[in-house]
């Protein structure tokens, strides 16, 4: 029961105690993942970037800063109504002037034009979303060509989370998410190790063909 719950509060954080606490851990776990997944996307001055699940805002912060010219453009969104409540309020003044737009959807149902991004991030998400295939069409559909895909994750720290079947299914294995991208129409699809000081941690790439 316990695993479950969490599995809920991990993937749908609410304004609950339990939400409260997730947010927390999300700052803590989340943090050198997000800042790094930032830095390999490649973020230009001028580009017009997309982060899926965005939590509470801190990988959103980390790419405002790179997008200097006046094109640049960052959006955000997250299934959460907790988490993007927490993102607009870190983000108010971002928001306020246009830089950052975000909202709150479901990564299957973007509210986006097709070949509007140019790269797209998300860090430890993928394995909450319920139809891997429909994700990752639906990024597919919004990136323009050649546009870049990254997202990070703790392999070692996801699986032992699935053994205590904290996460659903299979959908956390990096084979399942880079099957659905290959599907999708992403090519050059591929897994690194990286190292961050002490920490090891996996990226997965992809570029969108079309």
């Amino acid at each position: 029961m316990w695993a479950q719950k969490v599995g809920e509060q991990l993937g749908h954080p609410t304004r609950s105690v339990a939400g409260w606490l997730v947010s927390k851990f999300l700052k803590t776990y989340n943090q050198v993942l997000e800042e790094n997944t930032v830095r390999l996307s490649g973020i230009q001055p001028g580009d017009t970037v997309l982060e899926l699940g965005h939590g509470p805002g801190l990988g959103l912060q980390s790419a405002a800063k790179l997008l200097t010219e006046p094109t640049g453009r960052l959006i955000g969104v997250d299934y959460s109504e907790y988490m993007h409540q927490m993102a607009s309020e870190r983000l108010k003044e971002l928001v306020a002037c246009g830089k950052v737009t975000l909202h709150h959807c479901d990564v299957a149902a973007l509210p986006l034009a097709d070949s509007s991004v140019d790269k797209v991030f998300h860090c430890n998400c993928y394995y909450f979303w319920p139809d891997l295939k429909k994700g990752a069409s639906e990024i597919h559909r919004v990136m323009k060509p050649g546009g870049l895909m990254v997202t990070t994750l703790r392999l070692s720290s996801v699986a032992a989370f699935a053994a205590k079947r904290v996460l659903p299914g299979e959908n956390w294995r990096p084979e399942a998410y880079m099957a659905a991208l290959r599907e999708s129409g992403f090519t050059d699809v591929r897994m690194e190790d990286k190292q961050h000081k002490h920490i090891t941690f996996q990226a997965i790439y992809a570029t969108a063909l079309k």
